[in-house]
């Protein structure tokens, strides 16, 4: 056992006999103390009779104390988060072991859900304070943190959120809980606004004037928008003996100078992201330095949409698993609170009726959407789907600019298929020909399969390759007799090996007529030609020499070709939205906007390759058959009386006796 005052893993046994005088009672020993707030049953709580919830006297800042055991009862030490080890020791002012998190070395869901519901309080719309009880979004995200705490990683989550989901205030009682409780931790909220960075303070605030006067923590007058949770006397002594916490808490705007540079946080809240003006993708970079990638830190980024930005790429990254931050995302629908009352007689228009369908809505949750959109957001669908989203992609709709229905292209893209298989082509190549073609299952494949080819049927496959503005190879295949998309291929590599992926594709795809774009390179179709692929799009063009019509491969893109292909694949959307299933391409038709100058293209910093791709391939269908040919009859051997009575038949009687006993073996 460790004598009194000597440190273990940086906690510190409490002082015995010399605790100070003369604050109103605040350095009396108090080890055996504990207090009790709301009793009653504890949520999933095993123990004794009455089922008390207690909290453990934390000594206003003191290092130390003890957990009382008794059957029953739950005690909230104070101690750091994710420490690890025993029980705190029986004898007053010794730490035997370090204290370790609700039995299992953690912070568990229970234990966040008991401070925040039994301690902290929050103040509604109608000004009234309150106890602070989780609704359904608080609990989703709630259930994410402590799943990440249980695989022993750091906290890093960046939410897309509607409107009065309360993830803010959830995310402001986590960064209260993680700090009061906590020696030695530094927390920053950073909102977008400096009224927002009030607004956040004064819910921090309210959390700690609410706290019953045995749970807080030494608190020392802060100037700005902040909270010290330190001893707050002059007398060095008394400091030295009880210095509180020394943690805090500090609410700033994203437009300061050098926010968090010189700190290194355990915990952050970065609000409204999407709404930060100036540079903010390098303040996020820098902010994000200060947080050391630890389990026991925890980031929390989020924002309602605001359009396709920084915000947008962070959120596409996390859903794609590309970073360590988890998406959480809380559709309107999924609010208990939104549905009304409906009107007897009520008729709902067909866009409602497939909104219905999509989202399997019911007629209540269909009665306060139509009430919200006339009153909440003057009769502007398009602004409630942005404050209300259904879908993440829902949320990032812009407004007036996309070339598709993209409301349409959100909900396909929500109930996109998964593909049936992914992965790549595998072959011999011996300098000349391509021979043993082979198909390898990846999950990390970049060619994803929605439809295996059938015996007899046509295909086509358009591409597109990496040039001016572009990264990606892409390729789409397209079953001709429908137009139905049934493989996508999207890789960044060289045009040799993407032209024999594409040949490998073309021949797997019953021998595909395959049309590549020539504008930017013509290595791919001439590669495609030296291996002899049998059947490429084949365009007319003008000899620069002769000035006669010539034939060459390949799909050329001009200011007569591509407003043609285009309004055809929106023709296509608007028609026959279903034939496009594959969801990275759903995602790009969304940000395929008229620019400034009404030209479609993809929105600044994405990608057209697998739109334009599409579009090539459905351009080029006409090339190829429509129709599925019937495999060839098997032949039988006719015996000489048979070919002697075949001989013999009139042409009419020739073509029944085939019928009737098989093409003949010649």
């Amino acid at each position: 056992m460790k004598n009194a005052g000597e440190r273990s893993s940086g906690i510190r046994g409490t002082r015995d006999e010399r605790e100070p005088k003369g604050r109103g009672g605040r350095g009396e020993r108090r080890e055996n103390t504990v207090f009790p707030y709301r009793t009653g049953e504890t949520r999933g709580e095993d123990g004794g009779d009455g089922g008390k919830t207690q909290f453990s006297r934390t000594g206003r800042g003191r290092r130390g104390g003890r957990t009382e055991e008794a059957a029953g009862k739950h005690s909230f030490p104070l101690r750091g988060r994710g420490i690890r080890g025993g029980r705190t020791g029986e004898t007053a002012g010794y730490v035997e072991k370090e204290p370790r998190g609700c039995g299992d070395g953690v912070i568990s869901y229970r234990e966040h859900t008991l401070y925040i519901e039994q301690v902290l309080k929050i103040k509604t719309k109608d000004n009234e304070v309150i106890p602070f009880v989780l609704n359904a979004p608080q609990k989703k995200l709630m259930e994410v943190i402590a799943r990440q705490e249980s695989e022993e990683k750091p906290v890093r989550i960046i939410i897309l959120k509607a409107r009065q989901m309360g993830f803010s205030t959830l995310t402001e009682a986590l960064i209260f809980q993680r700090t009061a409780m906590y020696f030695n931790v530094d927390s920053l909220i950073v909102a977008h606004r400096e009224d927002s960075a009030k607004n956040l303070f004064m819910m921090s605030k309210l959390f700690y004037d609410e706290l019953p006067e045995e749970a807080k923590p030494l608190l020392k007058a802060s100037t700005s928008y902040e909270l010290r949770f330190e001893n707050p006397t002059n007398d060095t002594a008394e400091k030295q003996c009880e210095p509180g916490l020394r943690s805090r808490i500090r609410c700033v705007s994203a437009g300061g100078k050098g926010i968090g540079r010189s700190f290194t946080l355990k915990n952050m809240h970065i609000s409204e992201y999407a709404f930060w003006e100036g540079d903010k993708k390098t303040t996020l970079a820098a902010l994000l330095q200060a947080v050391p990638n630890h389990p026991d830190t925890m980031v929390i980024i989020e924002s309602t949409a605001n359009g396709y930005d920084d915000f947008k790429e962070l959120w596409d990254a996390a859903e794609r698993g590309e970073s360590d931050f988890e998406p959480v995302f809380f559709g309107w629908h999924e609010m208990r609170d939104y549905r009304m009352s409906v009107v007897p007689g009520t008729e709902w228009t067909a866009d409602e009726l497939a909104i219905k369908a999509a989202y399997n809505l019911d007629d209540e949750q269909l009665q306060w959407r139509r009430w919200c959109i006339k009153n909440n957001c003057g009769g502007d669908e398009r602004m409630f789907r942005q404050e209300y989203p259904a879908s993440a992609d829902e949320a990032f709709l812009t407004t007036g600019t996309g070339v598709f229905d993209n409301e349409l292209i959100a909900r396909l893209r929500q109930n996109a298929p998964a593909p049936i298989k992914k992965g790549w082509f595998e072959y011999d190549y011996d300098g000349l020909k391509i021979t043993n073609i082979r198909w390898v299952d990846n999950n990390a494949g970049f060619i994803h399969v929605y439809d295996l080819p059938k015996p007899g049927y046509p295909y086509v496959l358009g591409g597109d390759t990496a040039g001016e503005g572009s990264d990606y190879f892409t390729g789409q295949v397209l079953e001709n007799t429908t137009g139905k998309q049934v493989c996508k291929l999207r890789n960044k590599y060289g045009e040799a090996e993407y032209a024999r992926q594409m040949y490998c594709l073309g021949m797997h795809y019953n021998t595909a007529l395959i049309g590549i774009e020539a504008n930017y390179s013509t290595y791919p179709i001439m590669e495609l030609e030296r291996l002899r692929y049998p059947k490429q799009y084949v365009r007319e063009s003008i000899d620069t020499f002769t000035h006669k019509v010539k034939k060459s491969f390949g799909f050329m893109t001009t200011s007569a070709t591509r407003p043609v292909i285009i309004a055809e694949l929106v023709k296509i959307i608007q028609e026959s939205a279903e034939l496009v299933v594959d969801y990275d391409t759903l995602g790009e038709m969304l940000t395929f906007v008229y620019n400034e100058h009404r030209r479609p293209e993809a929105m600044e910093g994405e990608h057209d390759d697998l739109v334009m791709s599409l579009a090539i391939a459905h351009y080029i269908r006409g090339q190829q058959t429509m129709y599925v040919t019937p495999p060839p009859a098997a032949k039988v051997k006719w015996s000489k009386s048979m070919w002697e009575d075949y001989n013999r038949a009139s042409r009419e009687d020739r073509k029944r006796l085939i019928q009737e006993w098989g093409v003949p073996e010649r």
